[in-house]
């Protein structure tokens, strides 16, 4: 039975009543009552994968009868690798070192006053979130090291797996010794729920968003609260005249590859006249005949040879598109500043990356580009939390206020100054 729009407004009023009671306990948690709930949710992820495969198989079931798109039910699906990757990365928040109470900037002013900055949870953290029910568990993860309750609200898609995964994590807060009301999912399915959410300012001092361009502009403009409303990759790579020919297919075949269906999965190939007619072919068929190939004319008539590739010919539109699914837009561009002008025109500040042998023109691409990330000679697939260290990530923002990329533990934090004196009154 649907609630009623007051019976809704209860229950969220209720859910924030407890997280911030709960915020208040887990902000004075002890590093090692936190890391064993950490370790409680690993082991469980992996000894209890049967339930949650079950339940997310439902969700899968359901998302099939309703047509959803392959690349929606490719990040919906969860299965035993998935599993023990998603409990590794568990694993390694538990390893990091407690960002709560760490002293920096300290230092004493002439009039003898002791100053420093510690840091400090955010508070309560809301999430609303599409699809992907790994971020139940790495947002949860994340919050709870770092001190912050979360508040969480998925997608009517994956509302049997996010149930099964936040009772998973709630049971293992409660057998460390904390709050279970520190992490709260959000079980109605109904768009109402997310509306209400967004005006919850009294109880959420953070939302942060992850889905596709609509749910970001929504939450930009509806929230109440400061959001992190970044996270659409329209991800560029661009292959100089310089690049070695071997690394360009491997590192352009992963980027598009590992997982087409992620925000950092290439979208755009900038790849330079020179080496074009030379270079366009071997990277045509690693990606074989599944990828569509949208190109420019340059590119078309390079490829149109091969019989075996999907071609297309780009429209402007495609320059703009977050593909995620097996589709790339390919250009050929006549200079790196070629490159760097279509990349600042059409990227979306989330992933740009570069594969050359020239280290004068990598570092100029690191210093013009402006995005979350940049890499040299590297797959734009490692824009991700957990490959550069954090652990996991609550998401990857876009913005420049106040974490830029991946957020890991720190980027959930805040910080007070500290004064200490010894009876200094101001003049």
């Amino acid at each position: 039975m649907q609630m009623t729009i007051d019976e809704l407004k209860d229950e969220l009023k209720s859910k924030g009543k407890a997280a911030r009671l709960a915020a208040k306990e887990l902000a004075n948690l002890t590093t090692s009552i936190k890391n064993q709930a950490l370790v409680n949710l690993a082991e469980d992820l992996e000894r209890k994968s049967i339930d949650i495969i079950s339940a997310n198989k439902n969700d899968i079931r359901f998302a099939t009868e309703k047509g959803i798109s392959e690349d929606i039910v490719d990040r919906l699906l969860i299965n035993k690798e998935r599993l023990k990757i998603i409990a590794s990365g568990v694993y390694n928040i538990a390893n990091l070192p407690d960002p709560i109470g760490e002293i920096f900037d300290k230092h004493k002013l002439s009039n003898g006053l002791e100053v420093s900055r510690v840091r400090v949870p955010i508070g309560i953290i809301g999430s609303i979130y599409e699809s992907r029910p790994n971020v139940t568990i790495d947002i949860s993860a994340l919050c709870l090291k770092s001190g912050n309750s979360v508040i969480l609200r998925g997608g009517s898609e994956a509302i049997h797996s996010n149930t099964a995964l936040t009772k998973l994590v709630r049971e293992s807060i409660v057998k460390a010794g904390g709050p279970k009301d520190a992490v709260q999912l959000i079980e109605s399915t109904d768009r109402t729920t997310v509306t209400e959410m967004l005006k919850m300012k009294e109880f959420i001092d953070l939302m942060i968003p992850r889905g596709g361009a609509d749910l970001i502009k929504f939450v930009s403009k509806t929230a109440h609260m400061p959001s992190i409303t970044g996270g659409v990759g329209v991800c560029h790579l661009y292959v100089d005249n310089l690049a070695d020919p071997q690394k360009s297919v491997e590192i352009i075949h992963n980027s598009k590859m590992q997982r087409p269906s992620v925000c950092n999965a290439l979208d755009t190939l900038l790849i330079h006249s020179a080496i074009a007619d030379s270079y366009l072919p071997s990277i045509a068929r690693k990606l074989g005949s599944s990828v569509e190939i949208r190109c420019d004319q340059a590119a078309l008539a390079i490829l149109s040879k091969d019989s075996q590739l999907k071609l297309k010919a780009v429209t402007d539109k495609d320059w703009d598109t977050e593909h995620l699914s097996l589709t790339i837009s390919v250009k050929t561009v006549d200079s790196f500043e070629e490159a760097l002008i279509h990349i600042d025109k059409h990227g979306s500040g989330h992933t740009e990356a570069i594969v050359t042998e020239n280290n004068s023109i990598a570092q100029k691409f690191v210093n013009n580009v402006d995005a979350s990330m940049v890499l040299v000679n590297a797959s734009t697939r490692f824009n991700d939390g957990a490959q550069i260290g954090l652990g996991a990530e609550v998401a990857i923002s876009t913005g420049k206020l106040h974490a830029r990329g991946p957020m890991g533990l720190k980027e959930l934090t805040s910080y007070k100054w500290t004064v200490f004196g010894n009876g200094q009154v101001r003049n």
